[in-house]
C-alpha cells in the first residue's frame, strides 16, 4: 500500500494559496469580493496591468475555484465563488489557528 503525502485538505488550501500568490491576482480577489459581479472590462479598469495579463490572472484563480465566470455575448462576468471563498476561508482560519501561542519558537 502506498502512503499518500498529503491529506485532501493539504492539497486543496496549497492550490487556494498558489493561485492567491501574484498580488494582482489579490487585488482582483478585493475587487470581485467587494462587488456582487462584473465584467472584464471593469476588472481591468481598475488594475495597471495589460488586458492579456489580466486574463491570466483570471485564468488561474478559475481554475483554483476561487472565483467563476459566465459568459454573456460578447461580455464576461466575473464574481466570487462563494461555495469555494468559504472552503478557502475556513482551510485557512483551520490552519493559522492551529499554530501554538508561544511567542517565538526559542521560548
Amino acid at each position: 500500500m502506498v502512503k499518500k503525502a498529503y491529506t485532501e485538505q493539504e492539497e486543496q488550501i496549497a492550490r487556494f494559496a498558489k493561485a492567491m500568490g501574484h498580488p494582482a491576482r489579490m487585488a482582483i480577489l478585493r475587487f470581485l469580493a467587494s462587488q456582487e459581479s462584473c465584467f472584464f472590462g471593469d476588472i481591468h479598469d481598475v488594475l495597471p496591468i495589460a488586458k492579456a495579463t489580466v486574463s491570466q490572472h483570471l485564468k488561474e484563480l478559475k481554475e483554483a475555484g476561487l472565483i467563476q465566470g459566465e459568459i454573456e455575448t460578447p461580455k464576461v462576468r466575473y464574481c466570487i465563488n462563494r461555495d469555494n471563498w468559504e472552503i478557502a476561508r475556513g482551510l485557512f482560519s483551520g490552519f493559522f489557528g492551529g499554530c501554538k501561542t508561544k511567542k517565538t519558537c526559542c521560548e
